[in-house]
């Protein structure tokens, strides 16, 4: 059974998705949390992992505590959105980073991800694609917004943690590395060790170094569904060679379908960057 559990903690009441499981050697009932969601007044369904989304309880409780400030807050939401859109393709890096500093003085950095940056770059995606948005100013935002995540990588670099070694990539025709930066940058800010060697790196090359490097887990990204029958060919490649190792396979390309078969275990939910140092725990 799943639920949402408030704590307030100095005036401001805080979210949690909560997990009740019964202990069989205890006998007895514990609590997991799933997920911190963030300040009740800012949670919205979008923020609820899918699996969870539909249950009756959860959507009566966001119901019950829908409040003005929510709808302030999503308004903000959408202005921090146009300004960085607008900060991208000026090719902007100082504006882009005050408007990350500004949000994360208040929130989450999963969340300056998830909530900002991701439906920031798909729309520049998507006016591209349609013609509205030439090459070249989608090559600028592209560029700063990985410059972007590349400073806030490097600043949390700086307290070399070690909760565990990861590896990110994409197969071979993949050169969109933006969900590998993202993820990547998380994972730093929690306290892994990362080898990113995305975009594309050849599936020889990756083995080898996986051996060299002793993973605790590998994560593959793939934007286009063109290239997931390459993805299909890299894990399993992997997965033969390292049968122990835990892979885990996420991306764009799962956003319509998800009935791909993987030697490793498919993550379609896009709102999960929070959830991945407990996914990375429980390999």
């Amino acid at each position: 059974m799943v639920f949402l559990r408030k704590k307030k903690v100095k005036g401001c009441e805080y979210l949690y998705l909560v997990k009740s499981m019964w202990d069989k050697k205890r006998k007895t009932s514990r609590q997991e949390t799933i997920k911190y969601l963030g300040e009740i007044s800012a949670v919205t369904r979008d923020d609820i992992p899918e699996e969870y989304r539909e249950d009756t309880k959860i959507n009566s409780f966001l119901l019950q505590n829908a409040s003005k400030d929510r709808k302030k807050h999503e308004q903000l939401i959408e202005q921090l959105r146009n300004k960085l859109f607008t900060s991208l393709t000026d090719g902007n890096l100082k504006e882009s980073m005050n408007i990350y500093k500004s949000f994360v003085s208040n929130n989450s950095l999963d969340k300056f991800y998830e909530r900002i940056v991701i439906p920031v770059m798909a729309k520049i995606g998507h006016l591209w694609s349609n013609g509205e948005l030439s090459i070249a100013t989608e090559h600028v935002a592209s560029n700063i917004v990985h410059s972007l995540i590349k400073v806030i990588s490097d600043d949390f670099r700086k307290s070399k943690q070690d909760k565990g070694v990861v590896i990110l990539t994409t197969p071979v025709g993949e050169d969109h590395d933006l969900g590998c930066d993202v993820l990547d940058s998380f994972l730093i800010s929690r306290g892994f060790i990362t080898f990113n060697l995305s975009p594309s790196t050849p599936s020889e090359s990756l083995i080898e170094f996986i051996k060299t490097a002793k993973p605790d887990v590998l994560f593959v990204s793939i934007t286009l569904e063109d290239n997931i029958r390459s993805g299909q060919r890299l894990v399993k490649k992997i997965h033969d060679k390292y049968k122990k190792l835990p892979i885990f396979i996420g991306g764009q390309a799962f956003s319509q379908k998800t009935n791909f078969r993987f030697e490793g275990k498919l993550i379609t939910d896009t709102h999960m960057l929070e959830q991945m140092p407990r996914i990375i725990k429980k390999k």
